[in-house]
């Protein structure tokens, strides 16, 4: 059982912790904060969030840095937005909207969006997966874990239907220094956040998790300003599209013409092909008129060898020699 190799390990680290009191009594003052920016991906990889850490001892100025870094990640993602393909090339040009403007403002209020579990439990052998899912672009995802009974694997990725982002990697963790906390930004969306918790490697021990989990979406004013660069991103990649069709109209017309001029030359070829058909076709049944004469005449002909004495095939009258009356053949 690996929790056997965790009781060592924790009896090492005791040791290691009271060699280390020193170190940890210069720390106690500094606060440290985490900030993972959820980049966007393509399709089919898994590409793992910038993380931005910072030791302040003033909150505010923590909170001031962690404001700056949420606003810059976010300006980051809308502007590599990508709108997903299935909207873009939709028959309805309003449909790629919908992405690129997120909720009504009218109707928009911002609230944030709680998960919490107390106490689940995570038997041995198995594994705990909290989805979150996040519909607003520019949203923060701030996070607390808690372990009651020694470590657990613990990871988060977020998944998109261009791909698949990792921003935390999944590794065995503990909370005995504290909750895990941390936070990081959504910029592309629809998203399903899965926070993964696996006991897979312990055969006895069950482990027992808190989470609280919140989705704090934009306020109205990065709303706005997140719909414009969007807005901006999504331009460059529609008059991207809009400069390659006129090119391959441009190509298709030229190849079009020189295709029709091969059609035409071979049209006139096959007219007169043609006119040769027809021409062969008149002199095939003129010459089978005539075979079938000639055949008639033959048996004719071969007949009248045969039977020289005989003026006609069809006579039904012939003169004795003699000239005593007639008879019937």
């Amino acid at each position: 059982d690996d929790d056997d190799d965790d009781d060592d390990d924790e009896d090492e680290d005791d040791d290691e912790d009271e060699d280390d009191d020193d170190d940890d009594d210069d720390d106690d003052d500094d606060d440290e904060s985490e900030v993972i920016v959820a980049a966007p991906t393509t399709k089919g990889s898994k590409k793992k969030g910038k993380t931005i850490t910072a030791k302040v001892k003033d909150p505010k100025k923590l909170a001031a840095m962690e404001r700056k870094a949420v606003e810059v990640a976010t300006e980051t993602a809308d502007k590599s937005f990508t709108p997903s393909s299935k909207l873009l090339n939709h028959e309805s040009p309003k449909e790629v909207m919908k992405q690129v403007d997120g909720p009504p403002l009218s109707s928009y209020k911002g609230k944030d969006n709680v998960y919490v579990g107390k106490a689940v439990p995570v038997p041995a052998g198995s594994s705990l997966v909290v989805p979150i899912p996040v519909k607003l672009p520019g949203s923060v995802v701030e996070y607390a874990i808690d372990l009651k009974n020694f470590d657990i694997s613990f990871g988060i990725k977020a998944e998109r239907s261009e791909g698949v982002t990792i921003v935390k990697e999944q590794e065995r963790t503990d909370t005995s220094d504290g909750a895990i906390a941390g936070k990081f930004l959504v910029g592309s969306v629809p998203c399903n956040v899965k926070f993964s918790f696996e006991n897979m490697y312990s055969w006895f021990r069950e482990k027992v998790v808190t989470y609280k989990i919140t989705v704090t979406p934009p306020s109205k004013d990065s709303l706005i300003a997140g719909r414009q660069r969007r807005a901006e991103a999504c331009l460059t990649i529609v008059q991207k599209d809009v400069k390659s069709s006129k090119a391959k109209l441009a190509e298709n017309k030229s190849t079009k013409k020189e295709l029709q001029s091969q059609i035409d030359k071979v049209t006139k070829e096959l007219a007169k092909l043609q006119k040769s058909m027809d021409k062969l076709d008149k002199e095939d049944a003129a010459a089978t008129k005539k075979l079938k004469l000639r055949q008639d005449q033959t048996k004719l002909l071969q007949k009248r060898i045969k039977n020289p004495d005989v003026d006609d095939e069809d006579a039904s009258v012939v003169v004795k020699k003699g000239g005593k009356g007639k008879s019937k053949k």
